[in-house]
């Protein structure tokens, strides 16, 4: 199986804390569209011929579309690959893109899955982030998906947010829990250097909140969601059984996906590629029939360390077995004294050979990957 993800790099304004490529002029977003087509005919055989089992609408926000336009897309994927009938299909969405009219058209497309960036419930932390919609909106958006047949929605939510209260984050996973939502995607507030929070952080006008609260704050997350039924299958991502992000999922267990816009990122096992980020230039380079992106072959230090960095982050684990059979390399004797401390730490546990991080050990994620890291010359 594989998938396809469509990078729609439109927004009606910028958030305070987003660097992903976006652009608020649809200017050109007629001729990006009609350039993703383009896309999608000149990268048909990037899967070889692979059943798509997962397509994702992501952004920038894709429910900024038409559904027309997003039809148009989804019609190019049929015409071109063969998708599984079961597919899953995902449109990222803000709440104030998805008005009845809105819902009662995506009802009628194949898409299955909603992705609602709710973010906060309190309207203060909104305003912060400069989200287009209020904490009404959003409610509202999930009960009338809800009441139109979408059995399928993921919440995202950000916590760390610099806050005097610390019990609204408390409040926003009530919430999110008493609306019923399938999934949660959950992200500490990240300050990127060239975004709105990073210039005012660097003018010393913005303090990000403290490591210490926003660790809480992850851990309050981790007891909640437990409490309501939910599994943490991935550091960010909690659901209710059977409700995991297949496409997400397959990134972490390396499955082989086409990435389709501005930006966007493919892999096939070997190697990766990178469009460029930039509007007009993906749309010359298509319009010439050229791909804009770049390829990166990955070493099987890359391969190594990419398979760690995901799948530790993961419920399955990081199986080192798997490792040693793919790429003939002994993980745990490469770090036996360092994964046997950490074991004594309480933040890691070996289980026939998979490496699974404890809720303490989530806390330090990307540390302990990095620590497993295999460098140059160990492969």
């Amino acid at each position: 199986m594989a998938g396809i993800y469509l990078h729609i790099p439109f927004c009606k304004q910028a958030c305070h804390y987003c660097d992903f490529h976006f652009s608020t002029s649809l200017g050109l977003k007629e001729q990006v569209l009609q350039a993703m087509r383009q896309e999608l005919a000149l990268q048909q055989h990037y899967l070889n011929g692979e059943t798509i089992d997962t397509i994702y609408f992501g952004g920038g926000t894709p429910s900024i579309l038409s559904v027309a336009e997003l039809n148009e897309l989804l019609e190019t994927v049929y015409a071109q690959h063969t998708v599984n009938p079961a597919a899953e299909i995902t449109l990222e969405a803000n709440p104030d893109d998805l008005t009845l009219e809105k819902l009662q058209a995506l009802r009628q497309t194949p898409v299955n899955r909603l992705s609602i960036g709710v973010q906060s419930f309190h309207d203060p932390h909104l305003q912060l982030m400069n989200r287009p919609h209020t904490a009404a909106e959003a409610a509202l958006s999930i009960k009338m998906a809800q009441d139109l047949g979408f059995s399928n929605i993921s919440l995202d939510l950000i916590y760390g947010i610099p806050a005097e209260n610390p019990a609204l984050w408390e409040q926003d996973l009530s919430q999110a829990f008493a609306l019923q939502a399938q999934h949660l995607s959950c992200y500490a507030l990240t300050i990127e250097p060239n975004t709105v929070f990073g210039h005012r952080v660097r003018k010393g006008k913005f303090s990000p909140a403290d490591e210490e609260r926003v660790a809480r704050q992850f851990e309050l997350l981790m007891t909640e969601a437990k409490a309501h039924g939910f599994l943490h299958y991935e550091i960010s991502n909690f659901c209710q059984p059977g409700y995991e992000s297949k496409h997400n999922s397959s990134y972490w267990k390396q499955v082989p996906y086409v990435g389709i816009g501005p930006s966007a990122h493919s892999f096939n096992g070997v190697s990766r590629q990178f469009n460029l980020p930039n509007n007009s230039k993906y749309v010359q380079a298509l319009a010439e029939g050229q791909l804009p992106c770049t390829v990166e072959e990955l070493s099987i230090e890359d391969r190594v360390n990419e398979y760690v960095m995901t799948t530790l982050r993961t419920s399955w684990g990081c199986d080192t077995r798997f490792i040693q059979e793919k790429w003939g390399v002994d993980l745990v004797a490469l770090h036996a004294p360092y994964l046997q401390k950490i074991a004594t730490q309480g933040l890691l546990r070996q289980e026939q050979g998979v490496l699974l991080l404890t809720e303490a050990g989530k806390l330090l994620a990307d540390e302990i990957a990095l620590d497993l890291f295999l460098l140059q010359e160990e492969a």
